[in-house]
């Protein structure tokens, strides 16, 4: 709650155009801006990997309760969906195209939040927080997206989502865990924000040798990030099977 309340009383904040010019703008095979559209081909395994992992028989000694597999189902459908938006959205980088790379990443962020409550506190919170997270971190992208077509673009409430899911899933390190792997959770926040390193030192990434810029880095390590949180599901184990009511 005190991350919104900042974000409503700090100054407005419209997407500022030059967001959209990319350090490396390089074609190839008739792809426009190459590496940062192909980039996201990790966003796509990773996705597809966890839903395949999450439907065979393999996965159900991961969890106390069955149920749980929804938050981790919509987490890696939002990391496959996020792969086509970003793609979308690169091969023609303005506004508009932008939305379509934002509202999937909603689906990461918001789905692992209610997943550390429901592992943490209570997995019938947190399958009640899960659509109500969802829908907050979808109507922050679209508030955006409306308030630019107004000229008065306002990107703090989209912000607030992505700084609210990164400080719940550091906060919910405190709390008691049911499962193993507690420690992969800081590697997947250290990822996050590699990622958000890369985006800002796009350039001066990209002006050293003009080999990789750091959006493509950034794509790189957002992956990752999709990457070890299958990872620790895979290898994770219940500590105890104590009532998750």
């Amino acid at each position: 709650m005190l991350v919104f309340l900042a974000a409503l009383l700090a100054p407005r904040t419209a997407q500022p155009l030059w967001y959209h010019q990319f350090a490396d703008q390089r074609s190839w095979l008739g792809i426009p801006n190459f590496a940062n559209v192909a980039s996201n081909v990790l966003f796509a395994l990773f996705g597809s990997a966890g839903l395949f992992f999450l439907c065979g028989n393999s996965s159900q000694s991961q969890f106390i309760e069955r149920r749980e597999k929804w938050f981790y189902f919509l987490l890696f459908f939002g990391l496959l969906l996020t792969a086509f938006g970003s793609a979308y959205y690169h091969l023609a980088p303005d506004n508009a195209r932008l939305v379509w790379d934002r509202l999937p990443m909603t689906l990461v962020f918001m789905p692992l939040v209610a997943a550390m409550t429901g592992e943490r506190l209570s997995v019938k919170i947190g399958l009640q927080l899960l659509p109500i997270l969802i829908v907050v971190g979808l109507l922050s992208v679209f508030y955006w997206s409306w308030t630019e077509t107004r000229g008065a673009g306002d990107l703090r409430f989209y912000a607030a989502v992505q700084v609210y899911a990164v400080l719940a899933l550091l906060i919910a390190l405190l709390l008691p865990a049911r499962y193993t792997r507690t420690s992969d959770l800081i590697i997947v926040s250290f990822f996050y924000v590699l990622a958000k390193v890369c985006e800002i030192a796009d350039r001066q990434t990209f002006s050293i040798g003009q080999v990789v810029s750091g959006h493509t880095l950034k794509h790189l390590a957002a992956g990752l990030a999709g990457y070890w949180i299958l990872r620790m599901l895979k290898k994770r184990q219940p500590i105890q099977t104590h009532d998750a009511r």
